[in-house]
């Protein structure tokens, strides 16, 4: 397959890198040098160092041969151009990262689809959707829904109340426990995990389950006393915070911490009257006192500066939240984080990542998300008739290694896999998976 990246800033360099190791043809476009030299020799990539919106330069890319084509400039207005051109130049597919809301409503959709933009990408509202869903359970570090949550992913934290510590996953399953425990993040490394591994403290452990089971994985988990979130406050009024206060349930109440005071005359026309504004440094101790941090369930940082987040986030903790929630763009300090505790943590680059990702796939494959913590994969496959996953029970199917089926969606109702499970066209099954590993799952789809 070949992909055209246009944009060699943070999200066109992580997906390069992503995809370089998929032995896909990847070219990586940009007009300024320094960006494309910094990406080093040893990823498997072409690099073109002319502007992706100039048809000499994308013809020079090779673009009448791209099935897939990027636009992932800081500009949006340059990544729909460069769409365009590519469209017209005979790119089979693109997509662009975008910034405007208003692009994503359904009405536009065969207006830009007629233009040559193929699909649109808007990574603020996707990681304010991240947010909401993790502050909705104190207790969760990450969730995720399928087919309209008939099955959920949730990830937590065991700490000392956890019942299911120090004991075999098969004397667990001799239970019949109503969820799949599909993987474990152990420090650095993420378990697929086998009958004879045990959980242990401070492991993130990562559930497949059906909604009414999940009181019991709270319990069993020894999250039952967490209280349920109700204030939220945030610090810093971006993009992201304005659709995070927008996406948040009736009965959550928020406060945006901005130090720009510009910004928060703007703020006030951009959210609704419930939501309080303050013009203020969210580092400042007093000032987090004074508007009531210790009534406040989960404290958002959503800066543009990854250290000061992070920061933050210890302080709240240390201030009694339960819940923090941090967004960490420098890839780097992501296993930082989680060392420090932190809690959630949100990086635009992975998320993007995640659902460009998707569009590569040939199988029918309805959403894929990236574990931000856990160097892994989700997605989630509907079978077509006469799949190889479809012809032996699931234990003798021979997946690779380092990937598990959490469990599958029929008819609607969300079920938990065995080894013996038969699972049939039409199914949605859900894939938990090391790595971009998803590539290789396809051919049983």
């Amino acid at each position: 397959m070949k992909i055209i990246i246009a944009g060699a800033g943070a999200v066109g360099t992580h997906l390069a890198k992503l995809l370089s190791g998929e032995k896909q043809d990847i070219i990586l476009m940009d007009e300024d040098e320094s960006k494309l030299s910094a990406m080093g020799n040893n990823l498997d990539l072409m690099t073109v160092n002319l502007s992706p919106t100039s048809i000499n330069g994308l013809k020079e890319a090779g673009v009448a041969g791209a099935d897939l084509f990027i636009g992932v400039m800081p500009d949006e207005s340059r990544n729909m151009t460069a769409c365009m051109l590519a469209t017209s130049l005979g790119a089979k597919k693109t997509v662009a990262r975008i910034d405007n809301y208003e692009y994503l409503l359904p009405k536009y959709k065969e207006f830009f689809a007629k233009l040559g933009v193929h699909s649109l990408i808007y990574p603020e509202m996707l990681a304010a959707r991240d947010i909401v869903d993790a502050v909705k359970m104190s207790w969760i570090r990450q969730w995720w829904e399928f087919a309209g949550g008939a099955l959920v992913l949730l990830g937590t934290k065991m700490r000392e109340k956890a019942e299911i510590l120090n004991v075999p996953l098969h004397e667990l399953g001799g239970r019949n426990i109503p969820f799949h425990i599909v993987a474990i993040k152990r420090g650095n490394e993420t378990i697929i995990p086998r009958g004879d591994d045990v959980i242990k403290l401070n492991d993130i452990v990562y559930f497949t389950t059906t909604k009414k089971y999940i009181p019991y994985i709270r319990k069993i988990s020894g999250k039952e006393n967490e209280a349920d979130v109700r204030n939220v406050m945030i610090m810093g009024g971006s993009r992201i915070a304005v659709r995070t206060v927008q996406y948040m349930p009736d009965y959550m109440k928020a406060k945006i911490i901005e130090s720009n005071i510009a910004r928060c005359n703007r703020l006030t026309e951009l959210v609704d009257d419930g939501v309080m504004v303050i013009n203020g440094d969210g580092r400042d101790m007093q000032l987090l006192m004074e508007e009531g941090i210790k009534n406040t369930e989960a404290f958002v940082a959503l800066t543009g500066n990854s250290e000061t987040n992070i920061l933050a986030c210890l302080a709240a903790k240390r201030m009694g939240v339960t819940k923090t929630v941090a967004e960490v763009e420098n890839v780097d300090y992501i296993s930082m984080a989680e060392s420090l505790d932190i809690g959630t943590v949100i990086n635009k680059k992975f998320i993007a990542a995640s659902h460009i990702y998707q569009m590569m796939l040939d199988a029918d494959v309805s959403n894929v998300k990236c574990l931000t913590f856990a160097n892994a994969d989700v997605a989630e496959f509907t079978v077509k008739p006469g799949a190889k996953i479809t012809k032996q029970a699931v234990k003798d199917l021979g997946l690779p290694k380092g990937a598990t089926i959490g469990g599958l969606i029929r008819n609607g109702e969300g079920i938990l896999v065995t080894g013996n499970t038969m699972i049939q066209e039409n199914d949605h099954v859900v894939v938990f998976c090391l790595g971009m590993m998803i590539k290789k799952l396809e051919k049983y789809f």
